[in-house]
């Protein structure tokens, strides 16, 4: 029972939340948006010291936050009052929006209560408060067996699992806490358990493992109850065979999880129910699943109610007890999988009286849900793929190239499913996600169909979107939106190439598609995940596979610092986008060995270790000069990293290390003479000035080698993966943005315009469509240029000296051939804009700050132009314009 609380106490909090509130209204300031480790309100969180993260809502011009103060506690009337038991502190002056907890040791399995106190500029405080909770902890609070049905790992059907249990008492919470090895669906009471799919996340099995907390309060009741899990194969057990081996790999097993149920009653007793040798399992409709291939499901052999308590188990058998996969069992704590957008079939084409082909418009990944009233045993092959054949049937042969199957019992990308003869039945794969736009459907017996037969659902980590995009060129609009396609259909817990051929965390795709990610998306949570998977994967001496996660494939060939450098640029990204230093400390000594390795194996400071700038147009740079450059990038990242942390004798060895570098490659490639590196190939040139090593009084003449090499190249692209993220941001900061726009506008091969104008709702691995290899429909490593959208046009870059958008730099390239240009990033201070817009005479330029940051203004004039802010000419003081601006809404004019 609670407690009851002083009425001068009840008061005290009633008038604290008056005054608040009040000035609230009239001023509009108050902390927002609150998270815990970058999640809204997370439950079954394991971080010992969690990041509690809060933005300002005031829309005043110069509204900042001026100190600040947190709370946490488990009472939360308390917290709001200022007597935390965890955490109170002191009031602290500063603009400070990421705070990192230092209280008490937090327990596990419990609810905490966070309250944000601010001061505004005028010295006034508003608040607010939101919650976590604490998971596991530590792997020993576990109670639970691990359990499977101890089958022979090649058995194709999937385990189903159940277990009854009786609540004597009323509930006031309950909490259930599931780890797999290998995917799980949880269910209560019959009823599917939250809206995750492919849960858990995909992680090195044998060296950690990742659980999930559910809040099912409201799928219990008092008195029986029946827990129902289905465990998928996942990447743990690979049946499907293909180049990678994953069907050999070190962890392969027979599905297992472990389960804790956590009941709270209303009179503060603690029952857990956990998974053990009570348990029952048998096998169930879902006859064969693979991760990379499909599923089969046979109706016929449906378990109406199997998990309710209704259900007859004297059939079923008692679970076996395992050995967990490791010893390492950690909270899966960031956005998961889930279904997030359905599209209904736009058309249906009907081949013959057993044969249709669906097509939902776009391609994505996910998963069909297929709908069908059919005599029981009727068989339907349902064949996903990106591309049709003349005569109109699916063409998977642009992606199953890497496929070896030993048999025709498990085609790529067709789900199978066998009708059970009742009405209205439906079907969609629990475990298994494809690349598709158009689903073939074969009968094996006559049957009519329509579109309603068939939906699909693009599914991906659902990250919050964090950028918005808008020109007056539709072409750019649209390639804006087929990057942003390609992105989240290869970001499912960790960031993979394809979401059909593949599926592999191919850290080149990665490390090129970094930025795009972060200025589209709120990515933290998937990123530090996977730099966790990075950590290990990573060998004594430094390696690391070129895929991540691995079964061991990718230590002997596509790994190198063109590739593997994911782990610096990508913690270094984070830090710049989001101001916060963890994943780059946590990452730091995994730097160090991997520069440390280079540095031993090539001590005169070049490299050939790695691909090169793979899938050029046609000209092929040398792998040494690519990939000494990204080991350059390496090295400076270490260098920063280590000033950053107050280590001074790694600052200065790796400094040293990246002069040592430049100098090597300088010496070898620059022909001071020519302004040029190498053959004066449009990578060679433009990977020198994206990476920093054109010494900078030869840049702006380097620069225009780069511009007079497009120009001779029909002003056309020449590049390969690793030119593409280099060559539009070379030129637009070297003076040649309306260059760099010319490249990423073009509609004539090659190009990303030539896709979209061609019918692409996705980027492609392939500069010809018509390629005969490596022609995979949606790809994400040519997608720099949804970053450079935000960079160039938008002019929205982060500080390096204020990161987190703390400081805002603002300098938008108004490029020829556009009338407008608008773009929003939402970074850790709120929503930063950026639009322009051409007239005859001027240009109208209006940005946004958001609150308790700042920004500064770069502008390109040419001669004679004046520049007005807000009707009021600003003094201009040559070519280079630079303006600050405090947090506001702001209206330039240039003419």
């Amino acid at each position: 029972m609670m407690s009851r609380l002083p009425c001068r106490f009840l008061a005290s909090i009633v008038l604290s939340a008056f005054a608040t509130t009040l000035h609230a209204q009239t001023s509009g300031f108050h902390p927002i948006a609150l998270k815990t480790e970058y999640l809204i309100t997370p439950l079954g969180i394991d971080a010992p010291n969690p990041r509690f993260t809060w933005m300002t809502s005031d829309s005043r011009a110069g509204a900042k936050q001026t100190a600040f103060q947190v709370f946490v506690g488990t009472d939360s009337a308390a917290v709001s009052n200022g007597n935390a038991t965890q955490l109170s502190t002191e009031k602290q002056t500063g603009a400070q929006q990421l705070y990192t907890y230092n209280g008490k040791k937090l327990e596990p399995f419990t609810r905490y209560y966070l309250y944000v106190r601010t001061w505004d500029k005028d010295g006034q405080p508003a608040s607010a408060m939101s919650w976590f909770e604490t998971g596991m902890m530590n792997p020993s609070n576990w109670t639970g067996t691990w359990i499977s049905d101890n089958q022979d790992p090649k058995l194709k059907p999937a385990p189903y699992f159940r277990k009854q249990i009786n609540l004597g008492k009323n509930i006031r919470s309950a909490r259930a806490y599931i780890a797999a090895a290998g995917l799980y669906e949880l269910s209560v009471n019959g009823s599917k358990t939250g809206d995750h799919r492919l849960d858990p996340m995909y992680t090195r099995f044998d060296r950690r493992n990742l659980y999930v907390t559910y809040d099912v309060t409201s799928q219990l009741k008092q008195g029986a109850n029946t827990i129902g899990v289905v465990l998928g194969n996942g990447w743990y057990n690979h049946q499907s065979t293909a180049v990678w081996y994953f069907d050999k790999a070190p962890w392969r097993n027979r599905p297992a999880f472990c389960l804790d149920l956590r009941v709270t009653y209303e009179d503060g007793t603690v029952e857990t129910f956990k998974s053990g040798r009570d348990w029952k399992t048998h096998l169930g409709p879902i006859i064969f699943n693979s991760i990379y291939t499909a599923e089969h499901y046979d109706a016929r052999k449906e378990l109406p109610g199997w998990n309710t308590s209704i259900f007859n188990d004297s059939a079923w058998k008692a679970a076996i007890p395992r050995s967990a996969p490791s010893g390492n069992i950690v909270a899966q704590a960031m956005h998961p999988v889930r279904n997030v957008e359905t599209l209904p079939a736009v058309s249906v084409k009907k081949l013959n009286d057993t044969v249709y082909v669906f097509d939902i418009g776009r391609n994505i990944s996910g998963v069909s849900s297929f709908k069908v009233s059919a005599p029981a045993g009727t068989i339907f092959r349902l064949k996903h793929g990106e591309r049709l054949y003349p005569d109109g049937h699916v063409d998977i042969s642009n992606i199953d190239a890497h496929y070896r199957p030993t048999d025709n019992t498990d085609p790529f990308q067709t789900d199978i499913f066998i009708a059970g003869g009742k009405p209205g039945e439906s079907f969609m794969p629990r475990f298994n996600y494809k690349g598709f736009q158009y689903v073939e459907v074969i009968s094996s017996a006559p049957v009519t169909l329509g579109k309603e037969n068939l939906t699909a659902y693009f599914m991906h980590s659902d990250v919050p979107a964090a950028g918005t995009v808008q020109s007056s060129n539709p072409v750019i609009n649209r390639i804006w939106s087929a990057t942003n396609a390609s992105y989240l259909s290869n970001l499912f817990g960790y960031p993979t190439d394809c979401p059909q051929r593949e599926k592999n965390g191919w850290t080149g795709d990665a490390q090129i598609a970094i930025e795009t990610g972060l200025y589209g998306f709120d990515g933290i949570t998937i990123y530090e995940k996977w730099l966790a998977d990075h950590r290990d994967e990573q060998q004594p001496n430094g390696v690391l596979p070129s895929i991540i996660p691995t079964d061991g494939w990718g230590y002997e060939w596509g790994n190198g610092p063109d590739w593997t450098s994911t782990i610096a640029i990508i913690p270094w990204n984070v830090y710049l986008f989001y101001g916060d230093s963890k994943l780059l400390a946590d990452c730091y000594e995994n730097i160090r060995r991997y520069v440390d390795h280079i540095d031993q194996e090539y001590p005169s400071g070049l490299t050939t270790w790695g691909l090169g700038d793979w899938i050029p147009v046609k000209s092929q740079s040398p792998v040494e000069l690519t990939s000494t450059a990204y080991y350059y990038a390496d090295a400076n990242i270490l260098a920063k990293a280590a000033r950053l942390f107050g280590n001074e004798p790694d600052a200065k060895r790796y400094s040293e290390l990246a002069a040592k570098i430049k100098k090597a490659f300088n010496d070898k490639y620059l022909n001071a003479a020519a302004n040029s590196y190498g053959s004066g190939l449009q990578t060679e040139l433009s990977v020198a000035l994206f990476w920093g090593l054109v010494p900078d009084e030869l840049k702006p003449a380097v620069a225009k080698t780069l511009a007079d090499r497009v120009a001779a190249d029909g002003y056309k692209l020449d590049v390969g993966l690793l030119g593409t993220k280099a060559i539009l941001n070379a030129l637009s900061e070297n003076g040649y943005a309306d260059i760099a726009y010319r490249l990423a506008a073009n509609e004539k091969y090659p190009s990303w315009g030539w896709w979209i104008v061609n019918g692409a709702t996705t980027l492609y691995e392939n500069w010809p469509i018509d390629a005969k290899s490596d022609i995979s429909m949606n790809h994400i490593m040519f997608g720099e240029i949804g970053a450079w959208l935000y960079k160039a046009p938008g002019g929205i870059r982060p500080d390096p000296a204020a990161p987190g958008f703390r400081n805002v730099v603002l300098e938008p390239q108004f490029v020829t051939g556009l009338e407008s240009f608008s773009s929003t990033h939402d970074g850790p201070f709120g929503t930063i804009s950026s639009a322009w817009k051409r007239s005859k005479k001027s240009i109208s330029y209006s940005v946004t700050v958001p609150a308790n940051s700042t920004a500064l203004v770069k502008l390109a004039l040419a001669k004679g132009q004046k520049v007005f802010l807000d009707g009021k000419q600003l003094p201009a003081t040559g070519p280079a314009f630079s303006y600050k601006l405090s947090s506001g809404t702001f209206a330039f004019e240039i003419k």
